[in-house]
């Protein structure tokens, strides 16, 4: 069986330096806040071209706490109105509504699966503070319309980076777009950490420092709490890993781009609907998705040939019992992608002959 994604080999081609790395975190008996997170943090900038980088303990903190510091710092109140995609993993929603704010959702284009910046505006209400563009399965939103129309109107824009690391478009990386960005390093991300782990990124340093107060307790002086803040670290062992995997990000991101180049030249089955990307740069492929009718007679066809893979994701988030209040809404395109969307295999560990075979089964189909 070719796995979906084979993890175990993704990190032994880092094995020697992340045992050393293990060993100089354990060895200097400074577990949380020390210099493997300063250093992560000012690399982790450096590469996305941000002022900041401020570790948190995960992608969904990372978007949660941006919302709540916009929160304390007067720019946004119980009740707002954040606009989301509509076709998205829900943490991007989740995000919105801990924080006491509306989520109001917007269809997404049906060839990039990304929101549809000409419905954007329909949306905008008086009580409209921000857009929440999310970079979904690795390729870049359209930030440029995105950015216009927010500056038009006044509004912030908060990018769900999760799934985007490195991805570029008009000399621009991912996080660098927006006021302020979130990152998961969960530990099949493109930079993946080995546990939970997250990252927010900004230009904005009254923000970065409202951020690092509300991670730490709402404290910047230990026993001072200037806010009601939360424990959302990012420790010293997965700022270490993530240090070792930075360096090679970008190494890695180039072998699916040219795992995916095959598939969108070499699948040929007229069945199967390939992904439409914008710009080659823009894409950093975490997630090679098709689309196909039968969804899960292909998925079982695959199975049977021996080629694992994985549907992201097989209920739209207003159609989650946990949004009760959205059951009566309709968005079709969403619909219709979360019926029909199939991942197939993709890592930077994929063998030329897995790949041979992944794309001659496909064929057969």
């Amino acid at each position: 069986m070719i796995k979906f994604l084979d993890l175990q080999n993704v990190n032994a081609q880092y094995k020697e330096e992340l045992t050393e790395a293990f060993s100089r975190v354990l060895d200097s008996g400074w577990y949380i806040m020390g210099t493997e997170l300063n250093q992560f943090e000012t690399n982790f900038a450096s590469y996305c071209g941000t002022k900041h980088a401020i570790g948190v303990a995960n992608g969904l903190d990372a978007l949660i706490l941006i919302i709540r510091a916009y929160k304390e710092l007067g720019l946004m109140q119980d009740g707002d109105e954040i606009l989301v995609p509509s076709n998205t993993y829900i943490a991007s929603i989740l995000a919105i509504s801990a924080n006491g704010l509306v989520p109001v959702l917007v269809e997404p284009s049906l060839e990039t699966f990304n929101i549809n910046p000409l419905l954007i505006e329909s949306k905008i209400t008086p009580k409209t503070k921000a857009i929440l563009p999310v970079h979904l399965y690795g390729q870049l939103c359209e930030m440029s319309s995105i950015i216009e129309i927010a500056k038009k109107h006044n509004l912030k824009v908060i990018e769900d980076c999760a799934q985007a690391h490195g991805a570029i478009l008009e000399n621009k990386k991912a996080g660098n777009w927006g006021d302020a960005a979130g990152f998961s390093f969960y530990p099949g991300k493109n930079l993946g950490a080995l546990g939970d782990a997250g990252a927010i990124t900004t230009n904005d340093d009254d923000l970065a420092t409202c951020l690092r107060a509300l991670l730490n307790y709402g404290s910047h002086v230990k026993y001072k709490n200037l806010y009601k803040g939360v424990n959302s670290r990012l420790d010293e062992l997965q700022a270490a890993f993530l240090g070792v995997k930075l360096n090679n990000l970008d190494a890695e991101t180039e072998i699916k781009r040219k795992i995916a180049n095959r598939y969108n030249k070499e699948i040929i089955n007229p069945k199967i609907i390939l992904p439409s990307v914008i710009n080659s740069m823009a894409h950093v492929w975490h997630l090679f998705v098709v689309r196909t009718e039968n969804r899960e007679e292909l998925q079982n066809y695959l199975t049977n040939n021996g080629v694992q893979t994985v549907i992201h994701y097989p209920i739209p988030p207003h159609l989650q019992d946990a949004y009760k209040e959205f059951k009566n809404l309709s968005f079709k395109v969403s619909e219709q992608i979360h019926k029909e969307v199939l991942s197939l295999p993709l890592s930077a560990v994929l063998k030329v002959e897995e790949v041979d075979k992944i794309i001659e089964v496909l064929n057969k189909y």
